[in-house]
This record gives C-alpha cells, structure tokens and sequence, in this order.
C-alpha cells in the first residue's frame, strides 16, 4: 500500500509548523510532522510506503533543502519513505537543480501555486513542469483551492488544462482529486484528461480544529457517490491513493476508500499498483 502524498518536517520544529498551518486552515492535523510521527501512523495504517513532498516556499530554500533530502534519501527509504524534491517558480537554476535531483535518484517533485504565490500557467512555472517532464521526473502539484489560503484558486482546471494543452507532461499528478473545492470543474473539464488525480484530503468530512473558534473552508469533501462517479468518469487506472498526512489519519482514509463500492482490482490499483508503474 503506497500513500502517494504527505508531510514531514525538520522534528525540532514539525509542532510548531502544524500549529501555525492548523490556525490558518482551522482544520486538525493527526501527527506531529515528524518522520517518527508518519512511521508511527504508516504501521497502524499497514501502509508500505508513504511519498514525502516538501513545499519551497522561498527560492532561497532549494538547493539546501534538496540538499538535505538528497542526502537522507536512503536512510528515509528504508524506513518505508520516498522522497521527492521541491522547486520554487522563482529560483533562477531550475534546470541544473532538476538534473541534480534527478541524478540523485529523486523521482519528482512537488509545485504549490498557492503557497508559492504564483499561477500555475504562469511562464515560470510551464517551464518547470517542461523541462522536469523531459527529465522523467514525477511532477505532483496542489491543485484548486488551498484551505489555508482561499482567495483565489492558482490551479484551478482551466490553468491546469492550459498546461497539459502546452507542455503534455508525461507524469503530471493533481493533489487533491483534481481540483480541492471545485469538484464540479473536475468532473466537467479534468476528469478523463492524461493526469492522474491523488485522493489526498478530498473524500469524506473535514475534522476540525476544535481550538479555533472558526469552521475550515470547507466542512465536506466529497461524497462517497461523487467521488466513485469521479473516480470511474476518470479511470481508476489513473487515480493515486494519497491521504495529505498529517492532515488526514492514514488509518481513517485507508477504510474510506475500502468502504466505496469498487471492486477489488479496482482498490489494488488505486492502493497501489498505479503508484508503483511510477515509483518502481
């Protein structure tokens, strides 16, 4: 079982971080940020691997963060954890520091319009996605709305259709069913696209910060029914399981998706099989 999109932080200070991204989300986080804390949950979940996606929010952040993962690559692996690098739109080498993740035997990287302030058809950013494509990478992206930042959408389809319309990138994966938020957009114009669609932090209720006096953005995901009618419009073939952790209990998200109507084969390919025809 392979969990195709969650967090780690740096453990002297993943408390604090979730604590600040808590309040500005009003939603609950499971872990407490650490690698320890997502090994603790993996093994409760029975899930084998977990991909860690680190968000650059700096340009001045990458190459030292990288760095750092590059260098911890082996050690996270054998603990069940595959990393991925990180890019920021305005970091001026991108494509030395993407050949030198890729060198490294990192297979993609994560891109956040929203927390990177900037669209996702912008001309920054196409470039990135095009020339990581080129170079085999994996290219996993938060899609739609942010809970935390909700005034305006980045990625939203029409962008994201732009980009596939432009660049085709060959391993393109949109965080949280296509579009967080805008599910009728992703139904009408994404789904049945050559993207896959990860399932993080988009089936089921929202849990709440019960220390905020405010409700998150949204207090529902999807339905059972519109996410399965999603998933199939789509292609099951096509759809990562993911759960967003620490933002989601790994545990939890594990028997929402084994309670949904699909059959058997259709759960191991969602579980697992699609992640590993790009992982393995």
């Amino acid at each position: 079982m392979i969990d195709f999109h969650t967090h780690t932080f740096p453990s002297a200070v993943s408390e604090k971080i979730l604590a600040k991204l808590s309040r500005l989300s009003h939603t609950k986080y499971f872990t407490d940020g650490s690698v320890e804390g997502l090994c603790a949950s993996m093994k409760e979940a029975s899930i084998d691997y977990s991909v860690n996606l680190p968000v650059m929010t700096k340009p001045e952040q990458v190459e030292k963060v990288n760095g750092a993962l590059i260098a911890d690559k082996d050690r996270l692996f054998q603990k069940g954890i595959i990393t991925f690098g990180g890019i920021h739109p305005d970091y001026i080498d991108y494509k030395k520091e993407l050949i030198r993740l890729r060198q490294n035997g990192i297979l993609g990287i994560k891109i956040h319009p929203a927390y990177q302030n900037t669209d996702i058809d912008n001309i920054k950013m196409m470039r990135i996605i095009d020339f990581a494509s080129e170079q085999g990478l994996i290219i996993l992206t938060h899609a739609g709305i942010d809970v935390g930042i909700y005034d305006r959408n980045y990625a939203s389809a029409k962008q994201i259709l732009k980009i596939i319309d432009a660049v085709h990138p060959k391993k393109f994966v949109l965080a949280h069913m296509g579009n967080w938020g805008c599910w009728e957009d992703v139904e009408r114009d994404l789904a049945g696209a050559d993207v896959y669609f990860d399932t993080a932090f988009a089936l089921g209720v929202v849990t709440p910060d019960k220390s905020s006096s405010n409700p998150p953005y949204l207090s529902t995901n999807l339905s059972d029914e519109d996410f399965v009618r999603i998933v199939k419009k789509h292609g099951t073939e096509k759809i990562l399981f993911a759960t967003d952790s620490p933002w989601e209990d790994q545990k939890d998200y594990v028997a929402r998706i084994k309670r949904l109507p699909l059959t058997k084969t259709e759960q191991t390919m969602i579980f697992s099989k699609n992640a590993e025809k790009l992982l393995f």
